[in-house]
């Protein structure tokens, strides 16, 4: 095995656990605060902001399909990574670029759709910090559980049914909170500034993975506190 692959494993356990006792949960009372919108400014996307990240050796017909608004994102788990000299986990996901950012506060926005029996699969990030290489991931695991990374299980019941995620970056407050339907689940410290962007879509990890894995995203938007 890697070098480079035992030491991503490693992050990817590690962090979480150095983190949980900055999270901070969210009572039922704090989730009727306002939306969480409210506040920021959308900035336009176009097409050109959304790019497609997928097996380098396979068509982008066969890991990917937009029909009716959706963006159907799918991936195996013996797929090659997204570049050749790559030695990550094999994902297709949708990278946002031109609006890639190092200051000031943040938000993502994307329904979310993730079909029964995906498993071990990240299907929101950002990427990006001083001290890592992600400042946030977000997987969903059987039977329908979102978790931080690895660890703390931040929401279940995802299987099959569409969700709204909100994820705003406060990069100046050092803060990530994060929204599932309007309710928020939870915040943490960040992983200081660095060349910041959002993700979606599926991108496997180095464990407890299905065979097939799949995410599906619509009404995508970026917001920002001007």
């Amino acid at each position: 095995m890697k070098l480079s692959y035992i030491l991503h494993g490693l992050i990817n356990f590690t962090i979480p656990l150095l983190l949980a006792p900055m999270i901070h949960r969210c009572s039922n009372a704090a989730a009727a605060a306002d939306d969480p919108t409210d506040g920021f400014t959308e900035i336009p996307l176009n097409q050109s902001n959304l790019v497609l990240q997928k097996p380098y050796d396979v068509p982008l017909h066969q890991r990917y399909s937009f029909v009716g608004g959706v963006h159907r994102m799918w991936v195996y788990a013996d797929d090659k990574p997204h570049h050749p000299t790559s030695p990550t986990q094999p994902r297709t996901e949708i990278r946002i670029t031109g609006l890639d950012y190092s200051s000031g506060v943040w938000q993502f926005e994307g329904h979310g759709f993730v079909p029964n029996g995906t498993s071990g699969a990240t299907v929101a990030q950002i990427h990006g910090g001083s001290h890592d290489a992600t400042t946030l991931i977000l997987r969903v695991y059987a039977p329908g559980e979102m978790r931080f990374y690895s660890y703390p299980r931040i929401a279940d019941g995802l299987y099959d049914r569409w969700f709204r995620l909100n994820i705003i970056h406060d990069v100046d407050g050092g803060k990530v909170t994060v929204f599932l339907d309007g309710e928020q689940k939870f915040q943490f410290h960040d992983q200081g500034p660095g060349d910041l962007y959002f993700k979606c879509g599926v991108y496997a990890a180095h464990a407890n993975i299905s065979y097939y894995m799949e995410s599906r995203w619509r009404d995508i938007k970026i917001y920002r506190k001007l």
